[in-house]
Protein backbone atom coordinates (compact mmCIF):
# COMPACT_ATOMS: atom_id res chain seq x y z
CA UNK A 1 0.00 0.00 0.00
CA UNK A 2 1.02 3.62 -0.49
CA UNK A 3 0.02 6.71 1.45
CA UNK A 4 -0.44 10.34 0.52
CA UNK A 5 -2.30 13.47 1.64
CA UNK A 6 -4.76 15.79 -0.07
CA UNK A 7 -7.48 18.34 0.70
CA UNK A 8 -11.08 18.58 -0.46
CA UNK A 9 -13.78 21.26 0.05
CA UNK A 10 -16.10 20.30 2.90
CA UNK A 11 -19.16 20.52 0.64
CA UNK A 12 -17.72 17.87 -1.70
CA UNK A 13 -19.49 14.59 -0.89
CA UNK A 14 -17.61 12.46 -3.43
CA UNK A 15 -16.67 9.05 -1.89
CA UNK A 16 -13.13 9.01 -0.53
CA UNK A 17 -12.09 6.14 -2.86
CA UNK A 18 -13.12 8.18 -5.91
CA UNK A 19 -11.34 11.28 -4.61
CA UNK A 20 -8.15 9.31 -4.03
CA UNK A 21 -8.35 7.69 -7.49
CA UNK A 22 -8.70 11.10 -9.18
CA UNK A 23 -5.87 12.64 -7.13
CA UNK A 24 -3.53 9.78 -8.13
CA UNK A 25 -4.74 9.57 -11.70
CA UNK A 26 -5.30 5.84 -11.30
CA UNK A 27 -7.98 3.82 -13.07
CA UNK A 28 -8.41 1.27 -10.25
CA UNK A 29 -8.16 1.19 -6.47
CA UNK A 30 -8.53 -2.08 -4.58
CA UNK A 31 -8.69 -0.55 -1.08
CA UNK A 32 -8.64 2.88 0.51
CA UNK A 33 -8.13 3.43 4.26
CA UNK A 34 -8.38 6.83 5.96
CA UNK A 35 -5.37 7.37 8.24
CA UNK A 36 -6.11 10.96 9.32
CA UNK A 37 -8.92 13.45 8.80
CA UNK A 38 -9.14 17.02 10.08
CA UNK A 39 -10.76 20.36 9.25
CA UNK A 40 -8.80 23.40 8.07
CA UNK A 41 -11.05 26.41 8.78
CA UNK A 42 -8.44 29.17 8.62
CA UNK A 43 -10.17 30.62 5.54
CA UNK A 44 -13.89 30.83 6.18
CA UNK A 45 -14.69 31.02 2.47
CA UNK A 46 -12.56 27.98 1.69
CA UNK A 47 -12.88 25.42 4.48
CA UNK A 48 -11.45 22.03 3.55
CA UNK A 49 -11.05 18.53 4.94
CA UNK A 50 -7.44 17.39 5.13
CA UNK A 51 -7.03 13.67 4.43
CA UNK A 52 -4.15 11.26 4.78
CA UNK A 53 -5.02 7.92 3.18
CA UNK A 54 -3.46 4.52 2.47
CA UNK A 55 -4.21 3.03 -0.95
CA UNK A 56 -3.89 -0.47 -2.36
CA UNK A 57 -3.74 -0.41 -6.16
CA UNK A 58 -2.00 -2.22 -9.03
CA UNK A 59 1.60 -1.24 -9.89
CA UNK A 60 1.81 1.02 -6.86
CA UNK A 61 5.58 1.52 -7.35
CA UNK A 62 4.72 3.80 -10.30
CA UNK A 63 3.10 6.33 -7.98
CA UNK A 64 5.83 6.61 -5.34
CA UNK A 65 7.35 10.09 -5.33
CA UNK A 66 8.09 12.97 -2.95
CA UNK A 67 4.45 13.19 -1.81
CA UNK A 68 3.55 9.48 -2.09
CA UNK A 69 5.35 6.84 -0.04
CA UNK A 70 5.10 3.23 1.02
CA UNK A 71 2.64 2.60 3.86
CA UNK A 72 3.55 0.59 6.95
CA UNK A 73 0.45 -1.47 7.63
CA UNK A 74 1.46 -2.68 11.10
CA UNK A 75 -1.47 -2.53 13.53
CA UNK A 76 -0.75 -1.21 17.02
CA UNK A 77 -2.39 -3.73 19.34
CA UNK A 78 -2.24 -3.73 23.13
CA UNK A 79 -2.70 -7.51 23.17
CA UNK A 80 0.13 -7.96 20.66
CA UNK A 81 2.43 -5.68 22.67
CA UNK A 82 1.69 -7.68 25.82
CA UNK A 83 2.34 -11.09 24.23
CA UNK A 84 4.75 -12.09 26.99
CA UNK A 85 5.11 -15.04 29.32
CA UNK A 86 2.63 -15.58 32.17
CA UNK A 87 3.02 -13.09 34.99
CA UNK A 88 3.13 -14.81 38.37
CA UNK A 89 1.38 -12.09 40.33
CA UNK A 90 -1.90 -11.40 42.09
CA UNK A 91 -2.83 -7.81 41.24
CA UNK A 92 -5.76 -5.84 42.61
CA UNK A 93 -6.97 -2.84 40.61
CA UNK A 94 -9.21 -0.26 42.30
CA UNK A 95 -11.38 1.80 39.95
CA UNK A 96 -12.91 1.16 36.52
CA UNK A 97 -12.34 4.53 34.86
CA UNK A 98 -10.01 4.67 31.84
CA UNK A 99 -6.88 4.18 33.96
CA UNK A 100 -8.32 1.22 35.86
CA UNK A 101 -9.82 -0.46 32.78
CA UNK A 102 -6.64 -0.19 30.74
CA UNK A 103 -4.53 -1.28 33.72
CA UNK A 104 -6.69 -4.40 34.17
CA UNK A 105 -6.76 -5.09 30.40
CA UNK A 106 -2.97 -4.80 30.18
CA UNK A 107 -2.48 -7.11 33.16
CA UNK A 108 -4.87 -9.67 31.67
CA UNK A 109 -3.07 -9.52 28.29
CA UNK A 110 0.18 -10.12 30.19
CA UNK A 111 -1.25 -13.31 31.63
CA UNK A 112 -2.24 -12.10 35.09
CA UNK A 113 -5.76 -12.47 36.47
CA UNK A 114 -6.55 -9.11 38.06
CA UNK A 115 -9.18 -8.55 40.72
CA UNK A 116 -10.95 -5.29 39.87
CA UNK A 117 -12.84 -3.40 42.58
CA UNK A 118 -15.32 -0.60 41.83
CA UNK A 119 -17.23 1.31 44.49
CA UNK A 120 -20.04 2.19 42.09
CA UNK A 121 -22.49 0.06 40.14
CA UNK A 122 -22.11 -1.55 36.71
CA UNK A 123 -22.78 0.84 33.85
CA UNK A 124 -26.41 -0.23 33.24
CA UNK A 125 -27.46 0.12 36.87
CA UNK A 126 -25.34 3.23 37.14
CA UNK A 127 -27.13 4.88 34.20
CA UNK A 128 -30.47 4.24 35.89
CA UNK A 129 -29.17 5.66 39.18
CA UNK A 130 -27.76 8.80 37.52
CA UNK A 131 -31.02 9.46 35.67
CA UNK A 132 -32.90 8.95 38.94
CA UNK A 133 -30.68 11.53 40.63
CA UNK A 134 -31.35 14.03 37.84
CA UNK A 135 -35.10 13.77 38.48
CA UNK A 136 -35.32 13.06 42.23
CA UNK A 137 -32.21 14.99 43.42
CA UNK A 138 -31.44 12.10 45.80
CA UNK A 139 -27.69 11.55 45.62
CA UNK A 140 -26.06 8.13 45.92
CA UNK A 141 -22.51 8.88 47.11
CA UNK A 142 -21.08 5.69 45.58
CA UNK A 143 -22.93 5.47 42.26
CA UNK A 144 -23.17 8.77 40.42
CA UNK A 145 -21.61 10.80 37.60
CA UNK A 146 -18.17 10.42 39.23
CA UNK A 147 -18.27 6.83 40.49
CA UNK A 148 -19.21 3.61 38.74
CA UNK A 149 -18.18 1.52 35.75
CA UNK A 150 -16.39 3.64 33.17
CA UNK A 151 -15.49 6.44 35.57
CA UNK A 152 -16.41 10.11 35.22
CA UNK A 153 -15.75 10.00 31.46
CA UNK A 154 -18.75 7.74 30.89
CA UNK A 155 -21.03 10.73 31.49
CA UNK A 156 -18.94 13.21 29.56
CA UNK A 157 -18.14 13.41 25.86
CA UNK A 158 -15.72 10.52 25.50
CA UNK A 159 -13.10 12.90 24.06
CA UNK A 160 -9.89 11.13 23.07
CA UNK A 161 -7.55 13.94 22.01
CA UNK A 162 -4.45 15.09 23.81
CA UNK A 163 -1.58 17.49 23.16
CA UNK A 164 0.88 14.62 23.63
CA UNK A 165 2.53 12.82 20.72
CA UNK A 166 2.98 9.28 21.91
CA UNK A 167 2.86 5.93 20.07
CA UNK A 168 0.62 4.46 22.78
CA UNK A 169 -2.20 6.82 21.76
CA UNK A 170 -2.79 4.68 18.68
CA UNK A 171 -2.80 1.58 20.88
CA UNK A 172 -5.51 3.05 23.11
CA UNK A 173 -7.68 4.14 20.17
CA UNK A 174 -7.41 0.71 18.53
CA UNK A 175 -8.41 -0.94 21.81
CA UNK A 176 -11.56 1.19 21.95
CA UNK A 177 -12.39 0.30 18.33
CA UNK A 178 -11.81 -3.38 19.12
CA UNK A 179 -14.43 -3.08 21.86
CA UNK A 180 -17.09 -1.40 19.72
CA UNK A 181 -16.18 2.29 19.41
CA UNK A 182 -16.74 3.92 15.98
CA UNK A 183 -13.85 3.17 13.62
CA UNK A 184 -13.51 6.87 12.79
CA UNK A 185 -11.88 7.57 16.18
CA UNK A 186 -8.74 5.92 14.81
CA UNK A 187 -8.22 8.67 12.23
CA UNK A 188 -10.09 11.84 13.27
CA UNK A 189 -7.88 14.65 14.57
CA UNK A 190 -10.24 15.20 17.51
CA UNK A 191 -11.91 11.83 18.11
CA UNK A 192 -14.74 11.25 20.55
CA UNK A 193 -17.00 8.31 21.38
CA UNK A 194 -19.97 9.99 23.05
CA UNK A 195 -21.73 8.92 26.22
CA UNK A 196 -24.34 6.84 24.40
CA UNK A 197 -21.73 4.64 22.69
CA UNK A 198 -19.19 4.63 25.51
CA UNK A 199 -21.63 2.76 27.76
CA UNK A 200 -21.48 -0.30 25.48
CA UNK A 201 -17.71 -0.04 24.98
CA UNK A 202 -16.87 -0.25 28.70
CA UNK A 203 -19.13 -3.30 29.09
CA UNK A 204 -17.22 -5.11 26.35
CA UNK A 205 -13.90 -4.17 27.96
CA UNK A 206 -15.12 -5.65 31.23
CA UNK A 207 -16.15 -8.82 29.38
CA UNK A 208 -12.63 -9.19 27.92
CA UNK A 209 -11.06 -8.88 31.38
CA UNK A 210 -13.38 -11.57 32.76
CA UNK A 211 -12.91 -13.89 29.75
CA UNK A 212 -9.16 -13.79 30.37
CA UNK A 213 -9.56 -14.88 33.99
CA UNK A 214 -10.01 -11.56 35.75
CA UNK A 215 -12.70 -10.80 38.31
CA UNK A 216 -14.74 -7.59 38.49
CA UNK A 217 -16.68 -6.61 41.62
CA UNK A 218 -19.10 -3.69 41.60
CA UNK A 219 -20.52 -1.77 44.58
CA UNK A 220 -17.35 -2.87 46.37
CA UNK A 221 -15.76 0.10 48.09
CA UNK A 222 -12.15 0.14 49.27
CA UNK A 223 -12.13 1.14 52.94
CA UNK A 224 -8.64 0.10 54.12
CA UNK A 225 -5.44 -1.61 53.03
CA UNK A 226 -3.27 -4.02 54.99
CA UNK A 227 0.49 -3.62 54.77
CA UNK A 228 2.93 -6.05 56.45
CA UNK A 229 6.67 -5.36 56.53
CA UNK A 230 6.22 -2.61 53.98
CA UNK A 231 4.39 -4.82 51.50
CA UNK A 232 0.75 -4.74 50.44
CA UNK A 233 -1.12 -7.94 51.36
CA UNK A 234 -4.84 -7.22 51.14
CA UNK A 235 -7.59 -4.72 50.34
CA UNK A 236 -10.41 -4.26 52.86
CA UNK A 237 -13.82 -3.44 51.36
CA UNK A 238 -17.46 -3.26 52.39
CA UNK A 239 -17.84 -6.70 50.76
CA UNK A 240 -14.92 -8.37 52.55
CA UNK A 241 -11.15 -8.74 52.21
CA UNK A 242 -9.37 -9.35 48.89
CA UNK A 243 -5.83 -10.75 48.99
CA UNK A 244 -3.12 -9.87 46.50
CA UNK A 245 0.57 -9.03 46.20
CA UNK A 246 0.26 -5.57 44.63
CA UNK A 247 -2.32 -2.80 44.47
CA UNK A 248 -3.04 -0.45 41.55
CA UNK A 249 -5.02 2.60 42.62
CA UNK A 250 -6.98 4.21 39.77
CA UNK A 251 -9.51 5.95 42.00
CA UNK A 252 -9.90 9.17 40.05
CA UNK A 253 -10.23 12.77 41.13
CA UNK A 254 -13.07 12.65 43.61
CA UNK A 255 -12.34 9.67 45.90
CA UNK A 256 -11.69 11.92 48.85
CA UNK A 257 -12.38 9.27 51.49
CA UNK A 258 -9.74 7.06 49.84
CA UNK A 259 -7.19 9.89 49.92
CA UNK A 260 -7.95 10.43 53.62
CA UNK A 261 -7.53 6.71 54.32
CA UNK A 262 -4.20 6.56 52.50
CA UNK A 263 -2.96 9.63 54.38
CA UNK A 264 -3.91 8.02 57.70
CA UNK A 265 -1.84 4.94 56.71
CA UNK A 266 1.27 7.09 56.37
CA UNK A 267 1.42 6.90 52.56
CA UNK A 268 3.63 9.73 51.28
CA UNK A 269 1.44 12.29 49.54
CA UNK A 270 1.72 15.82 48.23
CA UNK A 271 -0.80 18.33 46.95
CA UNK A 272 -0.89 19.36 43.30
CA UNK A 273 -2.31 22.29 41.40
CA UNK A 274 -5.66 21.80 39.68
CA UNK A 275 -8.33 23.97 38.09
CA UNK A 276 -11.70 25.35 39.15
CA UNK A 277 -14.34 27.45 37.48
CA UNK A 278 -17.74 27.20 35.81
CA UNK A 279 -19.41 25.89 32.65
CA UNK A 280 -20.39 28.34 29.92
CA UNK A 281 -23.19 27.62 27.41
CA UNK A 282 -23.99 29.18 24.06
CA UNK A 283 -26.35 28.31 21.23
CA UNK A 284 -24.70 25.61 19.12
CA UNK A 285 -25.60 27.57 15.98
CA UNK A 286 -23.71 30.63 17.22
CA UNK A 287 -20.55 28.63 17.94
CA UNK A 288 -20.82 26.77 14.62
CA UNK A 289 -21.22 30.05 12.72
CA UNK A 290 -18.41 31.75 14.62
CA UNK A 291 -16.03 28.92 13.74
CA UNK A 292 -17.10 28.02 10.22
CA UNK A 293 -19.25 30.84 8.87
CA UNK A 294 -21.77 29.89 6.18
CA UNK A 295 -19.97 26.57 5.64
CA UNK A 296 -21.10 25.30 9.05
CA UNK A 297 -24.05 23.45 7.47
CA UNK A 298 -21.60 21.08 5.76
CA UNK A 299 -19.65 20.33 8.93
CA UNK A 300 -20.10 18.56 12.27
CA UNK A 301 -20.80 20.68 15.36
CA UNK A 302 -17.88 23.02 15.98
CA UNK A 303 -15.56 22.96 18.94
CA UNK A 304 -13.14 25.59 20.22
CA UNK A 305 -10.13 25.91 22.47
CA UNK A 306 -8.95 29.12 24.07
CA UNK A 307 -6.51 30.34 26.70
CA UNK A 308 -6.05 33.99 27.67
CA UNK A 309 -4.15 36.03 30.23
CA UNK A 310 -6.23 38.36 32.39
CA UNK A 311 -5.68 41.43 34.52
CA UNK A 312 -6.12 39.37 37.72
CA UNK A 313 -2.69 37.78 37.32
CA UNK A 314 -4.26 34.42 36.49
CA UNK A 315 -5.10 32.89 33.12
CA UNK A 316 -8.44 31.50 31.96
CA UNK A 317 -8.68 28.53 29.62
CA UNK A 318 -11.45 26.41 28.14
CA UNK A 319 -11.50 22.66 28.64
CA UNK A 320 -13.67 19.64 27.85
CA UNK A 321 -15.63 21.51 25.20
CA UNK A 322 -18.89 19.66 24.41
CA UNK A 323 -20.36 20.63 21.01
CA UNK A 324 -24.11 20.11 20.94
CA UNK A 325 -23.92 18.84 24.51
CA UNK A 326 -25.36 19.66 27.89
CA UNK A 327 -24.26 20.50 31.42
CA UNK A 328 -24.82 17.83 34.06
CA UNK A 329 -24.70 17.73 37.83
CA UNK A 330 -21.57 15.75 38.72
CA UNK A 331 -21.93 15.82 42.52
CA UNK A 332 -20.42 12.87 44.37
CA UNK A 333 -20.39 14.09 47.97
CA UNK A 334 -23.38 14.93 50.13
CA UNK A 335 -24.32 18.62 50.27
CA UNK A 336 -21.90 19.60 47.53
CA UNK A 337 -22.39 20.66 43.91
CA UNK A 338 -20.04 20.42 40.98
CA UNK A 339 -20.90 20.22 37.29
CA UNK A 340 -19.48 18.64 34.15
CA UNK A 341 -20.26 18.68 30.44
CA UNK A 342 -21.44 15.76 28.32
CA UNK A 343 -22.59 15.03 24.79
CA UNK A 344 -23.73 12.05 22.78
CA UNK A 345 -22.01 10.81 19.63
CA UNK A 346 -24.21 12.91 17.32
CA UNK A 347 -23.43 16.15 19.21
CA UNK A 348 -26.70 17.60 17.94
CA UNK A 349 -28.09 19.30 21.06
CA UNK A 350 -29.32 22.90 21.07
CA UNK A 351 -26.41 24.24 23.13
CA UNK A 352 -22.65 23.87 23.18
CA UNK A 353 -20.69 24.21 26.41
CA UNK A 354 -17.22 24.07 27.88
CA UNK A 355 -15.47 24.52 31.20
CA UNK A 356 -13.96 27.91 32.02
CA UNK A 357 -11.02 27.05 34.25
CA UNK A 358 -8.50 28.84 36.42
CA UNK A 359 -5.45 27.12 37.92
CA UNK A 360 -5.28 27.12 41.72
CA UNK A 361 -2.52 26.04 44.06
CA UNK A 362 -1.00 26.45 47.50
CA UNK A 363 -1.16 30.23 47.15
CA UNK A 364 -4.97 29.89 47.01
CA UNK A 365 -5.64 27.40 49.83
CA UNK A 366 -2.69 28.76 51.87
CA UNK A 367 -1.61 25.47 53.43
CA UNK A 368 1.10 22.89 52.75
CA UNK A 369 -1.03 20.03 54.08
CA UNK A 370 -1.30 17.34 51.32
CA UNK A 371 -5.11 17.37 51.50
CA UNK A 372 -5.58 21.15 51.70
CA UNK A 373 -6.45 21.43 48.02
CA UNK A 374 -9.11 18.77 48.47
CA UNK A 375 -10.64 20.77 51.32
CA UNK A 376 -10.53 23.86 49.10
CA UNK A 377 -12.66 21.99 46.54
CA UNK A 378 -15.04 20.79 49.21
CA UNK A 379 -15.42 24.32 50.61
CA UNK A 380 -16.74 25.75 47.33
CA UNK A 381 -18.85 22.72 46.40
CA UNK A 382 -20.63 23.11 49.73
CA UNK A 383 -20.87 26.88 49.30
CA UNK A 384 -22.68 26.26 45.99
CA UNK A 385 -25.04 23.79 47.64
CA UNK A 386 -25.74 26.28 50.44
CA UNK A 387 -26.51 28.99 47.88
CA UNK A 388 -28.92 26.67 46.10
CA UNK A 389 -30.38 24.85 49.14
CA UNK A 390 -30.71 21.85 46.79
CA UNK A 391 -28.69 19.87 44.22
CA UNK A 392 -29.85 22.24 41.49
CA UNK A 393 -26.75 24.12 40.31
CA UNK A 394 -26.46 27.89 40.43
CA UNK A 395 -26.94 29.66 37.07
CA UNK A 396 -26.08 33.25 36.18
CA UNK A 397 -25.95 35.12 32.88
CA UNK A 398 -22.48 36.38 31.98
CA UNK A 399 -23.76 39.95 31.60
CA UNK A 400 -25.28 39.86 35.09
CA UNK A 401 -22.04 38.47 36.55
CA UNK A 402 -20.18 41.42 35.04
CA UNK A 403 -22.75 43.85 36.53
CA UNK A 404 -22.62 42.09 39.91
CA UNK A 405 -26.32 41.28 40.00
CA UNK A 406 -28.25 38.05 40.42
CA UNK A 407 -29.94 37.04 37.16
CA UNK A 408 -33.71 37.65 37.25
CA UNK A 409 -34.47 35.82 34.03
CA UNK A 410 -32.97 33.58 31.35
CA UNK A 411 -32.29 35.06 27.92
CA UNK A 412 -32.09 33.36 24.54
CA UNK A 413 -29.96 30.46 25.82
CA UNK A 414 -31.89 27.92 27.90
CA UNK A 415 -29.71 26.18 30.52
CA UNK A 416 -29.44 22.49 29.65
CA UNK A 417 -28.80 21.02 33.13
CA UNK A 418 -31.43 18.31 33.65
CA UNK A 419 -31.74 18.70 37.41
CA UNK A 420 -33.05 22.22 36.92
CA UNK A 421 -31.21 25.25 38.28
CA UNK A 422 -31.39 28.13 40.73
CA UNK A 423 -30.66 31.69 39.60
CA UNK A 424 -27.91 33.08 41.78
CA UNK A 425 -24.50 34.74 41.95
CA UNK A 426 -21.28 32.87 41.19
CA UNK A 427 -19.58 35.03 43.79
CA UNK A 428 -21.26 32.85 46.41
CA UNK A 429 -19.90 29.68 44.78
CA UNK A 430 -16.29 30.43 43.85
CA UNK A 431 -13.19 32.23 45.11
CA UNK A 432 -13.54 35.89 44.12
CA UNK A 433 -10.24 35.79 42.24
CA UNK A 434 -11.61 32.96 40.07
CA UNK A 435 -14.82 34.92 39.40
CA UNK A 436 -12.88 38.03 38.36
CA UNK A 437 -10.65 35.92 36.12
CA UNK A 438 -13.74 34.47 34.42
CA UNK A 439 -15.19 37.96 33.88
CA UNK A 440 -11.98 39.27 32.36
CA UNK A 441 -11.13 36.10 30.43
CA UNK A 442 -14.52 35.67 28.75
CA UNK A 443 -14.30 39.24 27.50
CA UNK A 444 -10.86 38.50 26.01
CA UNK A 445 -12.05 35.27 24.34
CA UNK A 446 -15.01 37.22 22.94
CA UNK A 447 -12.55 39.33 20.93
CA UNK A 448 -11.52 36.19 19.05
CA UNK A 449 -14.69 34.09 19.09
CA UNK A 450 -17.86 35.90 18.02
CA UNK A 451 -20.62 36.11 20.67
CA UNK A 452 -18.59 34.22 23.28
CA UNK A 453 -19.04 37.16 25.68
CA UNK A 454 -22.75 37.54 24.89
CA UNK A 455 -24.74 38.99 27.78
CA UNK A 456 -27.04 35.94 27.74
CA UNK A 457 -24.25 33.33 27.81
CA UNK A 458 -25.16 30.94 30.62
CA UNK A 459 -22.71 30.23 33.44
CA UNK A 460 -23.41 27.17 35.61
Amino acid sequence: MIEFSFSVPVEDKTPIEELARKKLGSTKINKCVILKKSVDARKKDKIVYLYKVAIDLPNEHKYICENVKKHNEEICSLEKMCNLSFLDMKPIVVGTGPAGLFCALTLSYLGAKPIVLERGADVDKRTQQVNKFFTSLKLDENTNVQFGEGGAGTFSDGKLNTNLHNPFIKVVLNEFVKHGAPEEIAYLSKPHIGTDKLVEVVKKMRKTIIERGGEVYFETKLTDINIINGKFVSAVTNKGIFYGDRLYLAVGHSARDTFEMLYSKGIVMESKTFSMGARIEHKRFDIDFAQYGAKHKFLPSADYKAAVKTDTGKSLYTFCMCPGGKVINASSEANGICVNGMSCFARDGENSNSALLVNVGIEDWKSEHPLAGMEYQRKYERATFNASKTYKPIVQLYGDLVKGTVSKRIGKITPSVETGYVLGDLRECLDLNIVNTIISGVKEIGKKLRKFDDYDAVLT
